[in-house]
């Protein structure tokens, strides 16, 4: 639930059901995501290209949110010079959400929205833009709801695929970064070439362990009880994602490293009907961008102490490291 127009994950039945219908094919189709995985490569490849070896950099802000910010403007087809603007708004965004100061939050979404309602008026007057077929101009001509899209209805789509992402994949690589430099053993196998799926489920496993998707919340529609607990209609619940992915009741060792094993308790992404659209896209966007640093180094190791999240986020908000 939130204060803002939230497509498609503030509805629900069938409202929720058609605009998924609508959204999803941009987010999970085959030779899209084929695509995307081409464009994210070679962006992730010229990153690492800046960076002669060996090298110290911070994981977070050196590499994952510069991947993040590159990999969304080149899918939507924004503008290249968006990239310190996004970059400068990651960073307040996360101070925003920490401090718990409302207004704050407000006003940075607000600046997020103007930065995409800036996108949509350079695509109606094509000033300095072709028509084009980018990910952006084609939402804008949708109209398999019977009726293009509102503008108020592209902004809240578009602010879901980016603002969201932005952050969380950044914080991702954190997590993943971490797990691999503490563990050499895991970044030989890896090293050694998975299958895409089993390569996947590791990254699913350590997100599992310690995710970066802390909770969100949810209002009952109906009345109902959970867990003997009595939940009137109305009610503000708080999912605890990170919580019900160590339960120890589905998940036998919560400390323990079970890609396969706990792969079914797997919620990192959510489960049902309101399950993240973009799992697809974003499990691919992290595993390029893994796959890619192990190609171009032969060694990740810690270089400094890590500093954590704060909450409402999870994972790190520094993660020194050393390529060698």
């Amino acid at each position: 639930m939130s204060r803002h127009l939230q497509l498609p994950n503030g509805l629900d039945g069938a409202e929720h059901a058609a605009f998924r219908a609508l959204i999803d094919p941009y987010l999970m189709d085959g030779a899209a995501l084929q695509s995307i995985e081409g464009m994210a490569r070679e962006v992730m490849q010229a990153l690492l290209a800046d960076l002669p070896l060996p090298a110290t950099v911070e994981a977070v802000t050196d590499l994952g949110a510069k991947y993040a910010v590159r990999v969304q403007q080149r899918w939507l087809g924004w503008q290249p010079g968006l990239e310190p603007r996004l970059l400068a708004w990651m960073e307040e965004n996360r101070a925003a959400s920490r401090s718990g100061d409302r207004e704050w939050t407000a006003r940075v979404a607000r600046a997020f929205d103007e930065i995409i309602q800036g996108e949509l008026a350079l695509r109606r007057d094509h000033a300095g833009y072709p028509a084009g077929d980018d990910v952006t101009s084609r939402l804008m001509r949708d109209d398999r709801l019977g009726r293009p899209l509102r503008d108020e209805e592209l902004v809240s789509i578009l602010r879901n695929w980016t603002a969201g992402d932005l952050g969380s994949l950044a914080l991702c690589t954190g997590v993943v970064l971490h797990a691999l430099a503490e563990n050499p053993a895991l970044q030989a196998h890896l090293r050694a070439g998975l299958p895409v799926p089993a390569f996947d489920r590791v990254l699913d496993e350590l997100l599992r362990q310690d995710s970066p998707f802390v909770a969100n919340r949810r209002r009952a529609t109906q009345h109902t009880t959970l867990a003997g607990v009595d939940i009137p209609t109305g009610t503000i619940v708080h999912v605890n994602w990170t919580a019900a992915n160590r339960d120890p009741r589905t998940v036998s060792h919560p400390d323990g490293f079970g890609p396969e094993e706990n792969a079914p308790a797997n919620i990192v992404y959510g489960a049902g009907p309101h399950a993240c659209p973009g799992r697809a896209l974003s499990t691919l966007e992290l595993r390029v961008f893994t796959q890619e640093l192990l190609n171009a180094t032969t060694r990740l190791s810690l270089a400094g102490e890590t500093e954590r999240e704060l909450p409402p986020g999870g994972g790190y908000a520094r993660v020194p490291l050393r390529l060698e």
